[in-house]
């Protein structure tokens, strides 16, 4: 081998090992060390903001708890609305309807008929109404099944529609 070629070798090793140098250097020096530290997300077992993790699961307890009482509650109504609308139901009413217009038809006619009572007794379901005429005023006391009194007076004759 010539001199010429085995300088050019030196030559080519020495800037081979100077590019890798410099590659080395600019890749290495940005690289910082640093500590692993693990921390959990979970704030149960961090302590960070537990607070706040623990009101939403109580918040969210409360919320699914207060839903499932009103869908009962929703189921509830909806039972009882059912019991009202069943055609036995719907008759009952009716009919008590109709029972008590014609007591109330039988009351007025004794009252204001052509053949008039001056006084009388009506017990309905445990309360019981007493009427009198008096003096051109009409007195109906109104006792309850647990013996509360309401006193209604009505004047004949005192006003007009």
């Amino acid at each position: 081998m010539t001199k010429e070629k085995t300088d050019n070798i030196w030559i080519y090793r020495i800037a081979g090992l100077l590019c890798i140098f410099f590659f080395l250097v600019l890749l290495t020096n940005p690289l910082w060390a640093d500590t692993i530290t693990h921390k959990f997300k979970n704030p149960s077992f961090s302590g960070i903001g537990t607070s706040s993790h623990y009101l939403t699961i109580e918040n969210q307890e409360f919320n699914r708890k207060m839903s499932i009482k009103e869908e009962i509650k929703a189921i509830q109504e909806q039972i009882e609305r059912d019991k009202e609308n069943t055609t036995l139901a719907r008759f009952i009413r009716n009919l008590e309807s109709r029972i008590y217009a014609q007591l109330s038809r039988q009351l007025v006619e004794n009252l204001f008929g052509e053949t008039p009572s001056t006084e009388g007794t009506l017990t309905l379901e445990g309360n019981t109404i007493k009427y009198s005429i008096k003096d051109g005023v009409i007195t109906l006391i109104i006792t309850d099944e647990n013996g509360n009194v309401t006193e209604i007076q009505l004047p004949i004759g005192d006003f007009s529609f």
